[in-house]
């Protein structure tokens, strides 16, 4: 990873970090909470925030952390770490982020849409 985008990954991290910390926004710890539940409504349907494909984009990293099998091998001791830390770091401010607008819709009064019904 280059110098400018390792600083822009620096900088969007530290941008949702700081969101945590405003007294009108959810905390860390309440977005952490929040996981679990937001992957159940989006499974269930019931929260459009976000989609199966970022669901499914989120999983492969997961998966990609935990696997023996890397792109880079962790064998190159300082450039196989770097991989598996850029995913890391990716896959905590993805889940930040998004915990964080599922609680601010979760606050909102979990408005529903139905088919074919019009919207006020």
């Amino acid at each position: 990873m280059n110098g400018k985008r390792r600083a822009a990954a620096a900088g969007q991290a530290w941008q949702i970090y700081s969101e945590t910390l405003d007294p009108q926004a959810p905390g860390l710890w309440e977005r952490t909470r929040a996981v679990p539940r937001m992957i159940k409504a989006v499974f269930r349907g019931d929260y459009k925030g976000m989609s199966y494909g970022t669901l499914g984009l989120l999983a492969i990293g997961v998966v990609y952390i935990i696997s023996p099998i890397d792109a880079v091998p962790e064998i190159l001791l300082g450039i196989g770490l770097i991989d598996d830390a850029g995913v890391a770091l990716w896959l905590a401010a993805s889940l930040v982020k998004a915990a964080g607008d599922y609680v601010a819709w979760e606050r909102g009064g979990r408005p529903h849409v139905v088919v074919g019904e019009p919207v006020d």
